[in-house]
Parts: C-alpha cells; sequence; structure tokens
C-alpha cells in the first residue's frame, strides 16, 4: 500500500482486543505504577471510582490493533512523525473489548523527499459500548509508489 492507496476519507477497522485485568495492573506497574492503575481497592476510592488503565496503554493496544490492521501493507512500515491532539474521554477498565478505526484525513506530497509523503490520520478507540477510549491524529511518512509498481485493490 502506497501515498496513493490512502486517499483522504478512507477508513480501516481493526479487529478487536479483549483486556485483562492482569495485563493492565502488569503493564501499569511496569510503565505507570499508580494506584488507580495497579490496586483494585484503592483505585475504588480513586477519581476512576475503579480500576482504569493506563491512557498509554490504551494508546499502545490501539498501536497493536493498527500494526495487525490492513495499514501492515503500507509500504516500508507505519513510519510515525507525529501525534496530535490524543485524549482519553473514557478510562479503559478491565475486560473491555477495544476496536480502532483510522480515517485518512489529509495528504500530501513531501517537497524535500519526492518519492514520499505525509500522510495524517484520525484514530479513534472504542470499547464494547462505543465510548471513546482514546483519540488521536498522526502523521505518517508514506512511500510514493515507484512507476513500475501496479496497484492493488483497495
Amino acid at each position: 500500500m502506497y501515498f496513493e492507496d490512502l486517499t483522504p476519507g478512507r477508513r480501516f477497522i481493526t479487529e478487536s482486543y479483549h483486556l485483562s485485568q492482569d495485563e493492565l495492573i502488569a503493564f501499569a506497574q511496569q510503565f505507570d505504577p499508580q494506584c488507580f492503575h495497579t490496586d483494585p481497592e484503592a483505585a475504588n476510592h480513586s477519581v476512576f471510582a475503579g480500576l482504569a488503565a493506563s491512557g498509554w496503554h490504551t494508546s499502545c493496544l490501539t498501536m497493536k490493533l493498527v500494526a495487525r490492521s490492513e495499514l501492515r501493507h503500507i509500504a516500508n512500515g507505519l513510519i510515525g512523525m507525529q501525534v496530535d491532539k490524543m485524549r482519553w474521554p473514557a478510562p479503559t477498565r478491565p475486560g473491555d473489548t477495544l476496536t480502532a478505526e483510522i480515517e485518512v484525513l489529509e495528504r500530501r506530497r513531501s517537497d524535500s523527499q519526492p518519492g514520499f509523503g505525509v500522510v495524517k490520520l484520525g484514530w479513534v478507540t472504542r470499547n464494547q459500548h462505543e465510548e471513546i477510549a482514546v483519540q488521536m491524529e498522526t502523521s505518517i511518512w508514506v512511500q510514493v509508489r515507484p512507476d513500475n509498481t501496479v496497484p492493488t485493490a483497495a
């Protein structure tokens, strides 16, 4: 998949991922050791009123889903350049099932590297209740289709 295949408005839906409590706690113990991520009892008395995944964990799980989606076929891989407007409107809980939807927002050819372009993507990850767990915009670096490459069906 090349720059030309990523037209504004095109959408990609990922598979789903079920998050266990053990996995949620293990991630938090290593990377975000706050009581509302690591201790179910203390979390009950926190602003979250229960155990909540680190926003970084939810974001990492989203990346995992995207890397396994149709977008894994982007020439040279998903080369991130920038993340904007990242927010976590609803906490991710143990037992949640997450699914991401990625939309191509815009694209432009590179002036300095004619064989590449920048594609802006909107990412929204929802839980099984359709609540938004994480939302962001990213810019990725995508190779332009070489002249000898035949386009595939979208």
